[in-house]
């Protein structure tokens, strides 16, 4: 098993059900892994965050939350749920301490 998923396990991220879903490639995964960390929504969630466009922030969050989760990534989806749930109800309730948790979150797993 590549180092990266090793690192992940110790993350406590659902490796072998991500694997699964990706027919056990682990190129695949890895590189839908590196292009998820890079991806811009996670800046546009910030922006729409910071501009109380909960609608806007809420797509964006959604679709994170559906690819992290895809992906395995628990530490990363737990985070992304709180951040959607307040937005589906068009609240900014703690979503902006979330928001920068889960970009610290995401940093660390850029090291992976």
């Amino acid at each position: 098993m590549k180092e990266l998923f090793v690192k992940l396990k110790q993350a406590e991220c659902d490796v072998e059900g991500a694997l699964a879903r990706f027919l056990d490639d682990e190129d695949l995964y890895e590189q839908f892994y590196g292009e998820l960390l890079k991806d811009p929504a996670f800046e546009n969630l910030g922006e729409a965050i910071e501009q109380g466009k909960t609608y806007e922030a809420f797509e964006y969050a959604h679709t994170l939350k559906g690819i992290i989760g895809n992906m395995g990534l628990t530490p990363l989806f737990e985070t992304v749920c709180d951040i959607v749930e307040p937005l589906r109800i068009n609240s900014l309730d703690g979503v902006k301490e979330k928001y920068a948790e889960l970009i610290s979150q995401r940093d660390k797993f850029k090291e992976f």
